[in-house]
Order: structure tokens, then C-alpha cells, then sequence
């Protein structure tokens, strides 16, 4: 268990595995492509065939003769002639029927054999000529009906599943015409479709062994990488670091070579160059004078390489309109203990991080650089919730952390479409959240134990949402433990107090002006510990997005979505129920039809209006415009209705505006639904 436990620690190892698993999963999927690709392949070639076929057979009849043969009987000269040359053309061709049919027009709901030819090892039995029969379904009344009427040159017609103790197999259908160009009779064909049965299993055998070689040549390479431009140089520039704090003397280069990864690299050379100056210092000066300017070296070049390491222009996303952020960080001394890190783990995550490490110096710096990388990779490449990234971070830190220092950390990965921010906190100072047109407040959760103390440690996460137009205030103690010359501390009140006060300003407007707040209140008083804090705003006004898997399985996340951002509106009952029936149906459609047997996204993007609401859903599917269709005429019984078109028309009914667009490469249907 042990051996388990200390295999699925190793960063390498957990990296292979998430590698593996990505690979398994476009596996399945490339496999489902592939199927319905070959499958289609495989029809098409059926239907080019199989109509040939039945074209060359229709060559062998004389549409001038079918009345006659039907009144004349089987004994018929001409038509024995035909019957033979069909029966040796149906053995020859190796196909399951030829048979021709003559159709009753009046309602093409029955017909009556004229020729019918059974091929080897089939299980049909003749009919007899004249024989009358019903027509199978309504797709083939559909095929007659146009084959007469001149609108189709030919049908194929599909059976994947066994009609009347028949296997799969494929019919296609010809009209017959007489010297004046008229329609007499239909011709059809009959091809079983084992072949293409029996072929489908090696491709997926093919899919299958392919996809395991590509595993395994992948993690080969991801363990060889990753050991090379990851964990060797973290733990060549740890032994570098803790060796020239020991002994003070030159040692082998690191280099910006040592990987691939910027922050390592660059690490890795401001090491370097903190040796390198470090050492300049203690050989030029005296031992008293070495022993200053090798602190205030070693501060200075700490400082810049803490600097360097946050996110330090703004805006930071110019190009995002949906939120603001902003962040500061005033070390008490040269170097502080205090970092924050905020970054897009993809379009719709973004990830925030504060903390307060233990100590001051080169050794928090460097202790911040680790724990910075560490948290910055392990929650953009695992996919892990907060709880699990702090729990993988402190794994590793209490691994190589002989001196025992530790860090509080507050981790949230916040949602931008719907605003939910999933978090944990580690020892950590509770957030302050505004509420749109309201004032901060703390919100309280379970604090979890501080990174680096005490290895084992689970940690959990807790869930809050911030609306369009929240404020999120996150700091370190140095703003509330603030202290004047009389020992009196601002306090958390004191801060709140500050806030509220800039609460109306941007973010950096609010950071700006709660420093601003804090001199005021400490005077002359030294700062005594750093003070960082970090402000995000979701914009009020901006459309919100979701993006789901197209399936129904999904349809309670939409509707949750919605409701959630509608919560807050003059919305009645009714006017909610109408807003369910057609959300319903626009996104069932597009789960049921708009992928066919494949799989993709669905979007839905809501904008408020002043006195409305506007709900997008866009797909990457098959064209289909549902607007064009007419509506049905509810005036009928719904036995005498065409089947299909009821939903749509309900949806046109119960919404205020209906629209559709192929734009893109994509579908796109928007519904307006009035409020008021």
C-alpha cells in the first residue's frame, strides 16, 4: 500500500497518467469516428453497386409488356423469356431478390407482384404473379411515390436490423417505364450487407492495437521529458541552493540550459548570477564589510527574482472584457514572504493564488519560486480541484524541506462563465466579497493545515459564487495586523472599513486606496511584516457562457445555469416555464441530432436585456436551420398530422423571437423571451 501510495506522489509518474489517459479517451473517440467514417464508406459503395445492378436488370424488362403479363398469365412467352434471363441474372450477380412490382398510385399502400426472383441461400420464398401485397412502411410508400412521379431516379432504402427474419441488407429501387417515358413499374434490387458486417470488427481491432502503441510510445517519451527538463533540474538547482548556503564557494554552473521551462531556466541563471556576485562581494571586500554586502546582495538579487516571478503588468488580460484583476505586493523589507499568482487555466478557469511563506530572504524566495511553479503547473496540467493541488504540493515539499519552513496558501479556481469559484485555503486568511451594490464581507471557511509543516495532510475544497458585478478582495495579514505607533492594529473591521470605502472604484482603484488607508492609519510606524493583497471583478453586463458535452445528460446544467442567472430578474412563473419548454427542446435536438452518431459541444450564451432575456445555443454539427420548416396545421387530428415540426413550433409560440444562422462552421439559434 505504501508502495502505491509513494508511486502515485511522484510527479512524474501522475503526469504519465493523466498523458495516458487523454490518449485512451481520443483513442475511443478517433475509434467512434472512424466506425461511423468506414460504416458510410461502406454504404455509399453498396449503393453505387447495388444500383448499377439494378439498372443493367431493368434493362432485361419491357415496360410495355407489364400490363400484359399481368393479364395474360404466366404462361406468356415473352414473360417466361424475361422470368429466365432476371432468375439467370439474380444467381449471377449473387443478390438476395430482383423482383418487380406494379404500384397502386392511388395511395401507394399496395401493390401486386409481377416478377420475382430469389437468389441462393436466402431466406425469401417466390411470389406469384399477380399476387397482391401491402407496402412495407411508409419510408418505401415515400420511394414509390416519387419514383412515379419523376422527383427520384432511383432509392436505396437501409436495413441494419432483422424485418422479417431478414439479415441487414440494402434495397434499391428503379422505375420501370414504357416507350413513351411513363412509369409502369418499380424494379428492385436486394443485396445482403454481411460484408460490410464482418469488415467492421478488424478496423476496430486495427483502432484498438494502434491506439496501445501510441500509449506506450507516449509515456516512454512524457517519463523521459518530463525526468529530464523537470525533475532533474529542480532537484540539480535545490542541491545547488542548499550547497552554496552551506559552504559559500564556487560550484558547477547551472545554466539556462538546464530546461526547457522558462521559470526553471530563469531560476536557475538568476541563481547563478546571485553566486556569482555574491562571491565577487566577499573576495573584494573585508570580512566585516564582505558579511553586509553579501546580505544586501543576496536581498537585492532576491528581491528581483521575486519581482520577476509575479505577474506584475496590467491589465493583465487586456483582451478578456468578462473580469478585472489586479494585484500589489509591498515587502516590509528587501525581500518578502508574500507571493500571488493568477492565471487562465483555459478560456472559461482562471486560477488565483496568495500566500504568505514562512521567513524573509533568499531562502522564502526560493521556497516561494518552488511553491509558485509547483502550484502554477499542478493546477493548469492535472485537472485537479484546489483541495487536490494543495494536497500534491505539500507532498512534495515535505519531501525536500530539511529546514522546516512552511507557507499559507488560499488557491481558487474560479468558473468565468457562471461565476462559481471552487477553493481551498491552507492556513490562509479568509476572502472578502462584495455583492453588486452591496458591501465586502468576509466569507468564512474550514482552514486546512499550512503547506510544508506536516506531510499527509488532506485539505478541502469550499464553494461560493460571485454575480456579474462582485468583487473579490484576497490579502495577507500585513493589512489587518497593520500597527501605528501605539501598538494599535487596524484590524479586519479596519479593513472592511477601507474597502467599503473604495468599494465603487476598480480593483486597482480598491488596492490603491486601501494602501492608501493603511498609512494613514500607521503614520510614522514602521511596516513591520509585507502587505499583498489581489482584487478580481466580474463585469457586470457581459453575455455569460456555458459549454457542455451535447448530450441529455447535460440538460440540468443548463437549466441550472440559466435559473441561476435569471434569479435575480422579474422573471413569473409561467414566464420560467416557457423559458424550460423551449431550452428543452433546442438543446435536446441539438443532443439527439446534431452529431449523429458522434459526439461534440453545445454553447449557450445568455444575455440580459433591459426588459428580456436572450439565450444563444450554438453547435458544430450537421447544417440545420429548424426555422425553415412550416409549422404543422394544429387544426388536424395528430393522426392526420405530418410527423416532426411540433416542438419547434412550440418553441416559436412560447419565445417572443426566433432566429437561426449557419455562420462559422457552426449552427446558431437565438431565442428572446420578454420578462416583463
Amino acid at each position: 500500500m505504501k508502495v502505491f501510495k509513494k508511486l502515485f506522489a511522484n510527479f512524474e509518474v501522475n503526469i504519465i497518467a493523466f498523458i495516458i489517459l487523454l490518449l485512451l479517451l481520443f483513442s475511443i473517440l478517433v475509434s467512434f469516428i472512424g466506425y461511423g467514417s468506414f460504416t458510410k464508406a461502406f454504404e455509399l459503395e453498396y449503393d453505387n453497386t447495388t444500383y448499377h445492378m439494378a439498372d443493367t436488370a431493368a434493362a432485361l424488362v419491357d415496360g410495355d409488356r407489364i400490363d400484359e403479363y399481368l393479364a395474360n398469365g404466366a404462361d406468356d412467352s415473352n414473360y417466361q423469356a424475361t422470368k429466365r434471363a432476371l432468375d439467370i441474372y439474380c444467381q449471377k450477380m449473387d443478390v438476395a431478390l430482383v423482383y418487380v412490382i406494379q404500384v397502386d398510385t392511388t395511395d401507394y399502400e399496395h401493390f401486386v407482384s409481377v416478377f420475382n426472383c430469389v437468389g441462393k441461400d436466402t431466406p425469401y420464398t417466390e411470389w406469384e404473379l399477380g399476387s397482391p401485397h401491402d407496402t412495407t412502411n411508409d419510408e418505401y410508400k415515400e420511394t414509390y411515390r416519387q419514383l412515379y412521379d419523376g422527383s427520384l431516379t432511383y432509392g436505396t432504402i437501409y436495413r441494419n436490423d432483422k424485418l422479417r427474419g431478414a439479415p441487414p441488407h440494402i434495397t434499391t429501387l428503379v422505375p420501370l417505364k414504357d416507350s413513351e417515358g411513363k412509369t409502369v413499374a418499380v424494379l428492385c434490387v436486394q443485396r445482403m450487407m454481411e460484408r460490410m458486417v464482418e469488415a467492421r470488427r478488424p478496423f476496430l481491432y486495427i483502432i484498438a492495437g494502434s491506439a496501445a502503441i501510441l500509449m506506450i510510445l507516449s509515456s516512454l517519451i512524457a517519463a523521459v521529458y518530463i525526468r529530464r527538463q523537470f525533475v532533474r533540474p529542480i532537484h540539480k538547482i535545490i542541491r545547488e541552493a542548499k550547497r552554496f548556503a552551506t559552504e559559500n564557494k564556487p560550484g558547477e554552473k547551472l545554466g539556462a540550459d538546464i530546461s526547457y521551462i522558462e521559470e526553471l531556466s530563469v531560476l536557475a541563471t538568476s541563481i547563478d548570477k546571485m553566486e556569482e556576485d555574491m562571491l565577487q562581494y566577499i573576495d573584494n571586500l573585508t570580512v566585516a564589510t564582505a558579511e553586509k554586502e553579501r546580505i544586501g546582495t543576496e536581498l537585492t538579487l532576491a528581491k528581483a527574482i521575486q519581482a520577476n516571478s509575479l505577474p506584475n503588468t496590467f491589465p493583465a488580460f487586456p483582451e478578456r472584457e468578462d473580469f478585472d484583476i489586479y494585484a500589489s505586493m509591498i515587502p516590509a523589507k528587501e525581500v518578502g514572504g508574500d507571493f500571488y499568482d493568477f492565471f487562465l487555466i483555459d478560456e472559461d478557469h482562471l486560477g488565483i493564488v496568495i500566500a504568505d511563506v514562512s521567513g524573509k530572504g533568499v531562502p522564502a524566495a526560493l521556497f516561494m519560486m518552488v511553491t509558485k511553479i509547483l502550484l502554477n503547473e499542478l493546477s493548469i496540467h492535472n485537472d485537479a480541484t484546489p483541495a487536490e493541488v494543495l494536497r500534491m504540493v505539500n507532498e512534495r515539499i515535505c519531501q525536500h524541506n530539511p529546514e522546516e519552513m512552511f507557507v499559507t496558501v488560499w488557491l481558487g479556481i474560479l468558473e468565468l462563465s457562471t461565476g462559481k469559484m471552487i477553493c481551498a485555503n491552507a492556513g490562509h486568511e479568509d476572502p472578502a466579497v462584495m455583492r453588486k451594490n452591496g458591501d465586502f464581507e468576509l466569507v468564512k471557511s474550514r482552514h486546512g493545515f499550512v503547506i510544508g509543516a506536516m506531510d499527509m495532510v488532506r485539505y478541502r475544497d469550499f464553494e461560493f459564487t460571485l454575480g456579474r458585478g462582485d468583487k473579490l478582495y484576497l490579502y495577507t495579514d500585513g493589512i489587518p495586523e497593520a500597527t501605528d505607533n501605539h501598538n494599535n492594529m487596524m484590524t479586519i473591521d479596519g479593513m472592511l472599513k477601507a474597502l467599503n470605502q473604495y468599494k465603487g472604484e476598480s480593483p486597482q482603484g480598491i488596492i490603491e486606496g486601501v494602501i492608501k488607508s493603511v498609512n494613514e492609519f500607521v503614520g510614522e510606524a514602521p511596516q513591520f511584516d509585507d502587505m499583498t493583497s489581489v482584487c478580481l471583478e466580474l463585469k457586470d453586463d457581459q453575455p455569460l457562457r456555458l459549454v457542455v458535452d451535447a448530450e441529455k445528460a447535460e440538460l440540468d446544467k443548463v437549466n441550472e445555469f440559466i435559473h441561476r442567472h435569471l434569479s435575480d430578474s422579474p422573471c413569473s412563473v409561467k414566464t420560467m416555464m416557457d423559458i424550460d419548454l423551449a431550452v428543452e427542446e433546442i438543446f435536446v435536438n441539438i443532443a439527439s441530432y446534431a452529431y449523429g452518431e458522434g459526439k461534440g459541444k453545445a454553447e449557450i450564451i445568455l444575455l440580459k436585456k433591459n426588459d428580456g432575456v436572450s439565450l444563444t445555443f450554438i453547435d458544430q454539427g450537421t447544417p440545420y436551420d429548424p426555422l425553415a420548416k412550416l409549422d404543422p396545421d394544429t387544426t388536424l387530428s395528430a393522426s392526420e398530422r405530418q410527423i416532426g415540426g411540433l416542438g419547434i413550433f412550440l418553441v416559436k409560440k412560447v419565445m417572443d423571437e426566433t432566429s437561426y444562422e449557419y455562420k462559422d462552421g457552426s449552427n446558431v439559434f437565438t431565442m428572446v423571451k420578454k420578462l416583463q
